[in-house]
């Protein structure tokens, strides 16, 4: 292994042993939590933030999630779900997006929105019902049926038919995601982690910014996934979820959009 395997590999011991039990779980995953070499690294992506300047993605970049059977939920919970075939965003919602949004119809900015140097960021700060009516805008925009993703085709979407930890892949590479071990302390543009994407193409589902899913549980909280910049390994797990407040807008919860299928046969 090189040098800087090691140390990379190093970093992530020290962030994760002595943290508790999950982060022990985390630890046992990457190798780190017993006598026996390391496990090897995946291949390394190219340098973080490759491409220079602000790159806003286009409102209707998608990939496709096929119809099919997924595997979802968590360890001891598993199962599978059949899902028609919809469209999800390539990436989270931006600050650009969000101004668009905002201007077109009165709501206020958040102050990233306002940033132009943050307009690839994701968009925080809002809350379930701010989300909500942004995929209704988005949808006049677009001229087709925008919602919020419901759980389990973010999940889908995240894992892909394999069932993956992560969206990349069962190895967790810090490397490929916005997370507490990569050290950024913020969030970063949607489009600078393209080798985290997952199999059927989705970047940025772990890490960077929660996500808001759609629906209200019977306890009348929603639900969020894919963890945040704060979160370790563990945390931006693609099977995780996290019940959140609808009002609350946080700094470290944004979302993505849905597109559902044209009745008429086209996507």
């Amino acid at each position: 292994m090189s040098r800087t395997a090691i140390t990379k590999y190093d970093r992530v011991e020290r962030h994760v042993v002595g943290a508790g039990a999950e982060r022990d779980a985390t630890a046992a995953w990457l190798g780190l939590g017993g006598p026996g070499p390391l496990a090897p690294p995946p291949p390394a992506p190219p340098p973080r933030h490759a491409a220079a300047g602000v790159r806003v993605p286009h409102l209707d970049d998608c990939v496709v999630l096929p119809p099919g059977t997924y595997p979802v939920g968590e360890a001891g919970d598993e199962r599978s779900v059949s899902l028609q075939g919809v469209r999800i965003g390539r990436h989270p919602v931006a600050n650009a997006h969000w101004r668009a949004f905002a201007e077109a119809t009165g709501r206020p900015r958040t102050a990233a929105a306002a940033a132009p140097v943050l307009a690839d960021h994701p968009v925080a700060g809002v809350t379930y019902d701010d989300a909500v009516a942004f995929c209704a805008w988005a949808g006049t925009r677009l001229q087709a049926r925008v919602r919020l993703p419901t759980a389990e085709e973010w999940e889908a979407v995240a894992r892909g038919p394999a069932g993956h930890r992560w969206p990349w892949g069962d190895t967790f590479d810090p490397e490929r995601c916005n997370c507490a071990e990569a050290g950024w302390g913020a969030t970063v543009p949607v489009g600078a982690h393209p080798h985290g994407a997952s199999a059927l193409g989705a970047e940025q589902l772990a890490g960077n910014v929660w996500e808001w899913v759609a629906g209200l549980h019977d306890d009348g909280w929603a639900r969020v996934r894919g963890g945040c910049h704060l979160d370790t390994a563990w945390g931006v797990r693609a099977a995780r979820a996290l019940p959140a407040d609808p009002a609350r807008a946080t700094p470290t919860t944004g979302f993505r959009i849905a597109v559902d299928p044209d009745p008429g046969g086209s996507s």
